[in-house]
């Protein structure tokens, strides 16, 4: 829009970390000039030697009119070049300030000699304004966003490794928001040898999800270690603590599983409220595991809680997920766990840690909610164990 009512070109400069510089954008009106991306990139660093007007404008000073490159430091020459390939007469440049620090600078270049009124002065400062505006909370987002995706993995274990189980897992952040949220996974080993897996959702994509999450995992952890009992025993117990400890109730839905055995295995799992764990057998068969649901944590209401038992063959795949993998706005759940089901019979042959990347990069993509998933599957290391059987065709 400017170069079409205002000049013949624009540039903006960024003020990067530890004084770096970089030309982001250069727009020309005209389409036969050189292409303005051969402008765009890294420029010199702002020295003392500098003292043309990017750099005077680098420091605050502006907006300039006599911006006509001038000054014999890199950064001046580079300026100079700019105004030199594009034919520019006259110019103005501002600094973009947020608050009281200086983000970059805002070149206006017009290849006519009348020189720019005072209402295009203002103008222009107001639009710098504005731009420095938007840059500084682009910047502070970005910034609040790697500080929740590092507290969110800081808050995530780190699997063991588990004679003839292969485990893995991923984590994937929103990609809407800066925010935490309450998605974890946990994979551990108990006292009597079983190997313990859990998935889980606290309500809510802030803090105090967060926050909660980590009380959640942290008692559920110890509850399972200390009972060794049933999956809906620990489950009934973690909500009781949930309730008992916290001073405000959280909501919460969670799978809570154990892997028994050697070979044969078991799964022996209890849903509260969760998504339903996903088997995939080696042929590309699937079921999803619904047995053992029940209610979620958190609602005040003590109900019986169930177990389900389900036979683990070799080579076959559980997977545990949180809803950010499937469920998609306007669409049907039933559809978004057919999608799933779809899938994971294709990765069924994959090696684990590709069967779990491949699922978030095939689901997750498109995705608007933190995903969390853990799978696992047992493997023995017999070398001349069978091969599994041929997957069916679908």
């Amino acid at each position: 829009m400017l170069t079409r009512r205002l000049a013949d070109w624009c540039s903006v400069v960024l003020l990067g970390e530890h004084g770096s510089l970089e030309r982001r954008i250069v727009v020309h009106h005209d389409p036969d000039r050189p292409p303005p991306a051969a402008f765009e990139g890294p420029l010199p660093p702002l020295t003392h030697a500098a003292r043309g007007p990017l750099a005077r404008a680098l420091r605050g000073a502006g907006p300039l009119t006599d911006a006509t490159p001038q000054g014999d430091s890199p950064l001046d020459a580079r300026h100079a070049e700019l105004f030199e390939a594009l034919g520019t007469d006259n110019a103005v440049i501002a600094p973009l300030r947020a608050h009281r620090d200086v983000l970059g600078t805002f070149t206006l270049g017009r290849t006519t000699p009348e020189p720019p009124t005072r209402g295009d002065l203002a103008f222009v400062q107001d639009l710098a304004r504005g731009i420095a505006i938007g840059i500084e909370n682009t910047r502070l987002y970005d910034q609040a966003r790697t500080i929740a995706e590092r507290l969110q993995q800081s808050l995530l274990p780190t699997l063991p490794t588990i004679p003839n189980l292969q485990v893995a897992a991923r984590y994937a952040p929103s990609t809407i928001t800066a925010q935490v949220g309450g998605d974890w996974y946990d994979g551990f080993c108990l006292p009597n040898g079983d190997f313990a897996l859990v998935i889980g959702d606290v309500s809510g994509h802030d803090i105090d999800a967060t926050a909660a999450m980590s009380r959640l995992s942290s008692m559920m952890r110890g509850v399972a270690v200390v009972c060794q009992e049933p999956p809906s025993t620990v489950l009934h117990h973690l909500d009781a603590a949930n309730r008992l400890l916290t001073d405000d109730e959280v909501t919460a839905t969670c799978v809570y599983a154990l892997v028994k055995g050697s070979g044969p295995w078991e799964f022996v799992h209890s849903s509260a409220g969760h998504l339903p764990p996903l088997l995939t057998l080696p042929d590309g068969d699937t079921r999803f595991l619904d047995d053992g649901a029940g209610l979620m944590l958190g609602t005040g209401v003590d109900l019986p809680r169930p177990t389900a038992r389900t036979p683990l063959p070799a080579h076959s795949t559980v997977l545990l997920y949180t809803d950010g993998l499937i469920e998609r706005r306007d669409e049907p759940i039933a559809d978004s766990m057919e999608r799933l089901r779809v899938q994971t019979a294709a990765l069924a042959d994959a090696p684990l840690g590709v069967f779990c990347d491949e699922l978030l990069i095939r689901l997750g993509a498109d995705g608007t909610d933190d995903i969390a998933l853990i799978a696992l599957r047992p493997a023995p290391e017999n070398p001349v164990a069978p091969s599994p059987p041929p997957r069916t065709a679908r």
